[in-house]
């Protein structure tokens, strides 16, 4: 029969086992949150990072022009074709693609650095990038971010303003293709109300960071 005695020495062993750990070993949780264009991975990652400032997030390389209100080196690093080419030679990113005619891609030594030093990482990237991703670090836990319907998908892609109609089509017909990976994923969170998708993520990451692994 257990005793309380039993259960102090279970738990003392258990401390002791995480005291001793080498913590340069110890890798950061990656935690990649995706889905189609429009669907507010941006949003949602910005009120993740007001709950979890602790987390470290990949500021992602595109050569798409600036839009209106982002900041470079917050949002994105905005860099030319040629610079994004020069570092796709010089094997510097974790992940890359072309998407919708432009260029995006996940620097690799900020990922490796801050995950050997403990911290857990928080990439938001496309769904191309996302597979690349899960083919290199398949310990990532995967966020596939869904509309709550295509009519909503298309009347946020309108309402954003930034593309001619032609690139509105573009991103409609990859945005079809992109949610048939949403199989993929770990865990899927549909974006019918930003605050209720928000708290779904957030419990994802505290299970996580509980996990025992």
């Amino acid at each position: 029969m257990s005793t309380d005695k039993d259960f102090l020495s279970f738990i003392s062993k258990l401390d002791m086992r995480y005291e001793i750990e080498d913590k340069r070993k110890k890798r950061g949780l990656l935690f990649v949150v995706s889905g189609p264009s429009g669907v507010g991975k941006g949003t949602i990652r910005e009120k993740i990072f007001e709950v979890f400032p602790d987390l470290k997030y990949s500021v992602s390389v595109t050569t798409r022009p600036l839009r209106k209100g982002e900041r470079n080196g917050i949002d994105y690093y905005f860099i030319s074709k040629d610079e994004f080419k020069k570092m796709i030679e010089e094997n510097k990113f974790a992940e890359w693609a072309l998407v919708h005619g432009e260029y995006k891609g996940t620097p690799l030594d900020f990922l490796i650095e801050q995950r050997q030093k403990g911290e857990d990482v928080l990439l938001e990237i496309d769904v191309q990038g996302a597979a690349q991703i899960k083919n290199k670090f398949p310990e990532g836990i995967f966020i596939f971010i869904a509309p709550p319907s295509w009519k909503d998908l298309e009347e946020r892609l309108r309402g954003r303003r930034t593309e001619t109609e032609k690139d509105l089509e573009r991103r409609l017909k990859d945005a079809f293709n992109e949610m048939k990976y949403a199989k993929n994923y770990d865990y899927l969170v549909v974006n019918d109300n930003i605050e209720d998708a928000v708290k779904k993520i957030e419990s994802i990451i505290i299970a996580e960071r509980c996990r025992i692994r």
